[in-house]
């Protein structure tokens, strides 16, 4: 039986959750064997290892996510050296070897333009933003906050950032003190799961009603509680289902058939209030 491994980062984050019921899903209907493993926080070396150790146990196929353009570029050359099939899932950094290898997940940069262009119009010019990430050295991050500045470029904004950790009572501490510290600060553009909740929970406990604008990325239960209660106005949602099942796929594929795989954008689909109780069904079935 056909053995793949998949090497991520933040392993345990509620986010993968989903990665990881795609990839049993995809696992189960082409009947193949997985590990899906990781690191617990952002760490290159780690995960780089990691790697190696499924080049040593000579596994069929490997599917991994990397975040600087170019820290990984030895080891995927060690992977492709062994001529073990391999996809990249979740965030791929822009440079480099990581190229040559197909990615499967979002656009980061063109979804965080998608914040602007569906928040633009809520923003007073010249108004203070705030534009938190979760862990810092993650390439797709930073693009998702390239992407939101770019996207407001025309509002004459001034821009600010924190460092919110990976656990969402991390996010909501730290969003509180910073907006408790800066009350100039009324708007909040998040860059993922932890800090988009977090920000929503800061507003919704410490400045409710006061016309605080929140929106991010990804899907969580108490992201969508608070879109559907008018805390956060939308959420992107990358798919992370996709993120697990397709790798899957497309790896057996090669193996298999010699169908080489290639680059598939999971999207950013906007949840607001239109469509979340739909979204929220679907995540209480571990498919959101």
């Amino acid at each position: 039986m056909l053995k793949l491994r998949f090497i991520t980062h933040c392993v345990d984050e509620d986010f993968f959750d989903t990665v990881k019921k795609g990839t049993d899903d995809a696992a189960k209907l082409l009947g193949v064997q997985y590990d899906f493993v990781g690191t617990e926080d952002v760490d290159f070396d780690e995960q780089i290892e990691m790697v190696r150790q499924a080049i040593r146990d000579n596994v069929d196929g490997i599917a991994t996510s990397t975040l600087h353009p170019t820290a990984y570029n030895e080891v995927l050359a060690e992977v492709q050296k062994a001529k073990i099939p391999v996809v990249l899932l979740n965030t791929a950094a822009s440079q480099g070897i990581n190229n040559d290898i197909p990615f499967i997940g979002q656009d980061v940069y063109q979804a965080g333009k998608k914040i602007g262009a569906n928040i633009g119009n809520k923003i007073p010019d010249g108004s203070k933003v705030l534009v938190p990430i979760h862990s810092e050295g993650i390439s797709a991050l930073d693009e998702r906050a390239r992407g939101i500045r770019d996207g407001l470029a025309n509002k004459n904004l001034d821009f600010e950032s924190v460092v919110t950790g990976i656990e969402v009572e991390d996010g909501f501490r730290v969003i509180s003190e910073k907006m408790k510290t800066d009350p100039e600060i009324k708007i909040v553009l998040c860059t993922g799961q932890a800090d988009t909740e977090g920000a929503g929970k800061a507003v919704q406990t410490h400045f409710p009603n006061r016309g605080y604008i929140v929106a991010g990325f990804d899907v969580s239960p108490g992201i969508l509680q608070l879109i559907k209660n008018d805390v956060i106005s939308f959420t992107l949602d990358q798919q992370p289902y996709a993120q697990g099942f397709y790798p899957v796929i497309q790896l057996v594929q090669q193996i298999r058939y010699g169908i080489i795989p290639s680059d598939m954008d999971s999207g950013s689909t906007l949840i607001s209030k239109e469509n979340v109780d739909e979204v929220m069904k679907l995540t209480e079935e571990g498919y959101r």
